[in-house]
């Protein structure tokens, strides 16, 4: 296999992301090639006022491949763009995707077009977000046509004592808060669990659930991107990975 002729996948990570890209090599393989390129940092700012940074630099920064050919690129940012709402999310990408010659998707886009594409309608969302932000996720999916049944809040670090507050960092989430965390909830028959941002690490926790609920529809923002990338570009031959693997057969 000449590695070189393989299609061309750009992500856009904030710079502290550090499960992204791994998760993107995993899911992918040797299927697609994988180039990154990270926000700027913003030292002394809100989170909200970070968000809103991110979504005013990205034309820009979608420069900084310069001339390397990409097939397509991801925003492996999901919260920036829960600020836009859905219409302000689609056209933003189809703007981006015009300046820059090739498509160009968030990962709340690929969500949208996998849920489409798997007949889902109803979502437990799973949040690492703070209060606030998981709100404005949940009115994005439901201001997208879909129904939230609820919500599974896992905090990097949980209260301690009575009265204590919950600590949320998507980056700090273990495999074992979120598996706890799902288990203690009765889902409704149905729903498909939708793990919010990119920063999470998910696949060992999906692994596990995909074991214990082969019939329950699992989805994130990085396996939708990779599904997405892999419809669009990279599609030839089964995936190599078994989470989007059962991705892609559900969808058949």
């Amino acid at each position: 296999m000449d590695l070189f002729s393989l299609p061309r996948l750009g992500v856009v990570v904030p710079p502290e992301n550090p499960t992204a890209e791994p998760e993107f090599n995993h899911l992918l393989g040797a299927g697609m090639n994988v180039y990154t390129s990270r926000f700027p940092v913003t030292p002394g700012v809100g989170l909200r006022a970070m968000l809103e940074t991110y979504n005013e630099v990205l034309p820009a920064l979608l420069g900084s491949f310069g001339a390397l050919r990409l097939d397509a690129t991801v925003v492996a940012c999901s919260a920036s763009h829960y600020l836009l709402e859905p219409a302000g999310d689609r056209a933003f990408c189809d703007a981006l995707s015009e300046r820059v010659g090739a498509p160009v998707q968030s990962s709340t886009q690929a969500i949208l077009a996998a849920c489409e594409a798997l007949g889902v309608t109803r979502l437990t969302l799973v949040s690492p977000y703070e209060p606030w932000l998981t709100e404005t996720s949940r009115a994005f999916w439901e201001r997208a046509g879909l129904t939230v049944d609820g919500v599974v809040l896992v905090p990097a670090e949980e209260a301690a004592g009575p009265g204590g507050t919950a600590h949320f960092d998507p980056y700090g989430v273990t495999t074992g808060v979120i598996l706890r965390r799902i288990r203690e909830r009765e889902l409704p028959a149905g729903t498909a669990l939708l793990f919010t941002g990119t920063g999470m690490g998910t696949l060992a926790a999906l692994t596990e659930l995909a074991r214990t609920g082969p019939d329950r529809t699992l989805l994130t923002s990085n396996l939708a991107s990779a599904w997405w990338a892999r419809r669009l570009v990279g599609g030839a031959g089964q995936a190599d990975h078994p989470l989007l693997r059962r991705l892609e057969d559900a969808g058949v």
